[in-house]
């Protein structure tokens, strides 16, 4: 097709703002995710936790009560590394370690409910403007940002399942 010809001057028009738009979503991606682990860091720092012991303890709480073999997969740590900071939440009274009900040799770990609420506390204000953003929106976009958070984390995990097989 000639690219004198006005349909595609705004294909080629429509292509450039295609890019452009996923090019600032990609931006933004990144930005949120600097953002996200500055506060983790700030967090860490205020209850004495170091980042990959608030990771951690992120994943028990949200896959919990979950065996140290999972929890070691799904951080993309090492047992020997995961062990170090069990032992870390284990001593400041973050989690505790409970028998495994279906297997006597195998543990559980688990959140300290009454420890996870110090975190949700210091998360409250993330919390509180994520909740006055999604006010901004209506349940068909609600479902459409979900389902693309959802899509990324997926492909984020892909991606870094690759790179750790390399």
């Amino acid at each position: 097709m000639d690219s004198t010809l006005p349909g595609a001057t705004s294909a080629a028009s429509a292509a450039r703002r295609r890019r452009r738009l996923t090019h600032r979503i990609r931006d933004g991606l990144r930005d949120l995710s600097v953002q996200l682990a500055l506060l983790n860091h700030q967090i860490g720092m205020h209850l004495d936790l170091r980042d990959a012991d608030l990771e951690c303890l992120d994943l028990i709480s949200r896959y919990g009560p979950i065996g140290p073999t999972a929890l070691a997969k799904r951080a993309g740590m090492h047992p020997a590394t995961l062990t170090g900071v069990l032992d870390r939440l284990e001593r400041g009274n973050w989690v505790v370690r409970t028998p495994n009900p279906t297997d006597r040799r195998a543990v559980l770990i688990q959140v300290v409910k009454e420890r996870a609420a110090e975190v949700t506390y210091l998360l409250s204000g993330l919390n509180s403007a994520v909740d006055g953003i999604c006010a901004e929106y209506d349940d068909d976009e609600l479902v459409m940002i979900a389902d693309f958070l959802l899509r990324t984390a997926r492909a984020g995990r892909i991606a870094t399942d690759e790179l750790a097989d390399t």
